[in-house]
């Protein structure tokens, strides 16, 4: 009796054995025909949605683009998306759900700075890839080893301003108006330090909530200042109101934004108050054809820059795991190798060992007759 419960025993442990090698097998053969997933973070909502939504569809057609040219090592490439918001509360919930939920090994996101600045400790923590396509604090830079952006630091844009309002426009009194924020407190910061030492002074800095609708308290000031420009870096709803209450208060001085202006909707809504308005924005290299893909996917003919990184920033992502697979050490440790050429932001992008882009290429636009123009 006791020997045939040997042999029972025996062959129960075969069988489950067998049914174990069976499951893992079949697990082997489904994660090599299953989607190879990757989150986005962006604001889909918002006073900056339009960023989001902009983004949005420059990946998908990146994404349109990867699955016909053969997915990745033959497997489809699906981007599960979330809202940010442009809210570093809706981007923690945003990656988390995509990390620990749908675990992704890699997030092309976020769009603001507060939302990557947010995402990056659970990123990092995790062992997950956090790519940036629109975020440009200079925080980022030390926001970890998992954490890269194709978009440049406002280092850059920041010294491109001063650079120009000095020995261009010959500006030598600055007031700041800015948005209370990782990406507003970076950018003056910058703007503060360049300015200086080009010999520039600066008069006054008054920071105001990305929500706030009534910047006069702030603009009083400026208007009672010496100042010969206002570098108002701030989101696209508060510069509204902030652009329009600058003539009500009676500031007269060279209007200067950064890259967040670089939304036509802004100007559509600011109409005559914005003329002659100046601002940087990050240079890219669209082709026709992303024009009219673009053009296609959204039913207007309006990209915002971002939008440029994004899809190199998807792209850029399936060459590098077409190349080491979907391990997100592998994606990390290529991506400071990784050398990646001529789509539509810049011609080349590169890492250095911070994560960030080595180079940078900026614009100058002017609202002339309420359209922003590149100026020459």
């Amino acid at each position: 009796m006791k020997a045939l419960k040997w042999i029972i025993g025996i062959v129960i442990v075969i069988i489950l054995v067998w049914i174990g090698v069976s499951s893992s097998q079949k697990g082997d053969e489904s994660s090599e025909t299953e989607p190879v997933r990757i989150g986005f973070v962006g604001p889909l909502s918002g006073d900056v949605a339009n960023f989001g939504e902009n983004a949005r569809a420059a990946v998908q057609i990146a994404v349109e683009e990867v699955n016909a040219s053969g997915g990745i090592n033959g497997r489809d490439l699906e981007v599960i998306y979330e809202d940010g918001a442009c809210s570093g509360t809706d981007a923690v919930n945003a990656v988390n759900k995509l990390v620990n939920v749908d675990n992704v090994s890699v997030v092309l996101g976020g769009t603001c700075s507060p939302e990557t600045l947010a995402m990056a400790p659970i990123l990092e923590s995790a062992g997950v890839v956090g790519l940036s396509y629109c975020s440009t604090a200079p925080k980022i830079t030390d926001a970890g080893d998992y954490i890269f952006r194709d978009v440049p630091s406002d280092l850059f844009q920041a010294n491109f301003a001063a650079d120009y309002l000095y020995n261009e426009l010959g500006k030598r009194k600055a007031a700041i108006v800015y948005v209370q924020n990782d990406w507003g407190l970076g950018i003056q910061e910058a703007f503060t330090e360049a300015f200086e030492e080009l010999g520039g002074e600066i008069l006054l800095a008054e920071a105001h909530s990305s929500d706030s609708k009534d910047l006069r308290s702030q603009l009083t000031k400026v208007a009672n200042s010496d100042a010969d420009v206002l570098y108002f870096p701030a989101f696209p709803d508060s510069s509204i109101a902030g652009v329009r209450q600058t003539r009500e208060v009676g500031v007269d001085v060279t209007l200067f934004g950064a890259d967040a202006w670089d939304d036509p909707k802004m100007w559509e809504e600011i109409g005559a108050a914005g003329e002659g308005a100046f601002f940087v924005a990050g240079k890219t290299n669209s082709t026709d054809e992303f024009k009219a893909k673009m053009a296609e996917k959204l039913g207007s003919d309006e990209i915002i820059y971002c939008s440029n990184y994004a899809y190199d920033g998807l792209k850029l992502l399936a060459q590098v795991m077409n190349d080491v697979g979907t391990d997100s050490e592998a994606i990390k440790n290529a991506l400071y190798e990784v050398r990646y050429e001529g789509e539509v932001s810049q011609p080349v992008i590169e890492f250095d060992q911070n994560g960030d882009p080595k180079t940078a290429v900026y614009t100058l636009k002017r609202v002339e007759n309420g359209v922003p123009v590149v100026v020459e």
